[in-house]
């Protein structure tokens, strides 16, 4: 999602910034709790850590993503995800470099690993549009698309009954900011091809998010759904409803500089 402030970031850089969440999954007939889909989540916790190399033209960030299973109390966890990536912001455009790693936490079992490269396009109604910016003052909506490419995947599945092997995704995003970015509707569409089909472009799985979030300072509480489905075939849907509070944070790189000792002697 989109971060509150993410425009001010094109005038300064980040130290450290991020955001911790935790979910509950209060609805879960399929959504599975390791790699090998196994268990059903019950619990989501995430943290996600970034700082600005170069103002927001090159950022370097992780997601660790941790997940446990409502079949066995809730509270152990049983599958972590980690994510590390270069991203970057040129105008209205993005791109992303990145690798991630699914493992089991609590046995042995299967690991999903990928490296892709992905490249959006951005769209803002409250800077654009002029009948937006009149019509719509408190509001805004943002919006990205693009496609990517897998260009190295181990065992990173094409689709959620695990077969197949993905290579290229198509993504889209929106925010739909109902009021000064404190009530927000957004949604998500991710969708992978498999290449070990002939055809290596037609999507095989489509995961879409439909949510609402509500933000006060560096506190978001959202509301949202998921569903993982194939598209030609039939077989696993995977699909849950969830509760999440997230908490956001961000130091500036102008306070971490006050905050070293060592940065005016180094500037001597």
């Amino acid at each position: 999602m989109e971060q509150p402030g993410e425009e001010e970031r094109e005038a300064e850089e980040t130290l450290f910034g991020g955001y911790f969440l935790t979910a509950a999954f209060v609805s879960n007939p399929t959504f599975a709790a390791r790699p090998d889909n196994t268990g059903l989540v019950a619990l989501r916790h995430m943290l996600h850590l970034e700082t600005d190399l170069y103002k927001q033209y090159l950022t370097l960030y992780t997601d660790q993503n941790f997940f446990s299973d409502r079949r066995e109390g809730w509270i152990k966890l049983t599958e972590w995800d980690g994510t590390y990536a270069l991203t970057g912001l040129v105008d209205r455009f993005g791109w992303r470099i990145q690798y991630e790693r699914d493992a089991p936490v609590d046995r042995s079992g299967v690991k999903q690993a990928y490296a892709d490269a992905l490249v959006t396009v951005r769209y803002q109604a409250g800077r654009e549009s002029v009948w937006w910016k009149t019509t719509l003052p408190d509001q805004n909506l943002i919006a990205y698309a693009g496609p990517g490419w897998l260009f190295q995947n181990s065992n990173y599945f094409a689709r959620p009954d695990n077969t197949g092997r993905a290579l290229f995704r198509y993504v889209a995003h929106a925010d739909l900011d109902l009021y000064r970015n404190r009530a927000v509707l957004y949604a998500d569409v991710n969708m992978f091809t498999d290449r070990e089909k002939g055809n290596k472009v037609s999507p095989t799985e489509v995961d879409w998010i439909v949510g609402l979030a509500l933000r006060w300072h560096n506190y978001e509480l959202s509301f949202y759904r998921e569903e993982d489905r194939p598209v030609d075939r039939s077989s696993l849907v995977q699909k849950y409803f969830a509760i999440q509070l997230r908490l956001a944070f961000d130091v500036p790189k102008r306070i971490g500089s006050r905050l070293n000792p060592f940065a005016a002697a180094n500037t001597r």
